[in-house]
């Protein structure tokens, strides 16, 4: 069987735990939003420019992400980084899949609650 993977996912490239952490913590800082548009992102660059996982790996995975409970995109992310980086790869693609969104989360709220009553702030809000 791992001939057949071989052969059929020519140009999947395994990438560096380093580059792996990179684009789960972009991820995290631009997918703030809805699991569509997050698994979106995820497909567009991890199958199509990066390569580091085959379309049809990545549609069997969101299959299953899709028949368990809980946030499919998330479970997408944990999977693909255990995929590529095992038991490490799996918690950094989770944790930085939500923990910058948390962050800005956070800092919206401050800036909110401390400058709320400033037209403008309250404008934006």
């Amino acid at each position: 069987m791992s001939t057949t993977l071989t052969e059929s996912q020519p140009s999947v490239r395994h990438p560096s735990f380093r580059e792996a952490f990179r684009f789960w913590l972009k991820l995290g800082l631009i997918s703030f939003g809805g699991p569509t548009g997050q698994i979106a992102i995820m497909q567009t660059e991890l199958v199509e420019k990066k390569r580091w996982i085959s379309q049809s790996r990545f549609l069997h995975a969101l299959n299953f992400c899709m028949l368990l409970p809980g946030p499919e995109a998330q479970q997408l992310a944990i999977y693909v980084g255990w995929l590529l980086h095992k038991t490490w790869g799996g918690i950094v693609a989770g944790a930085f899949f939500v923990i910058p969104s948390i962050f800005i989360l956070w800092t919206l709220s401050f800036i909110y609650a401390a400058y709320g009553n400033v037209p403008w702030i309250a404008a934006i809000f």
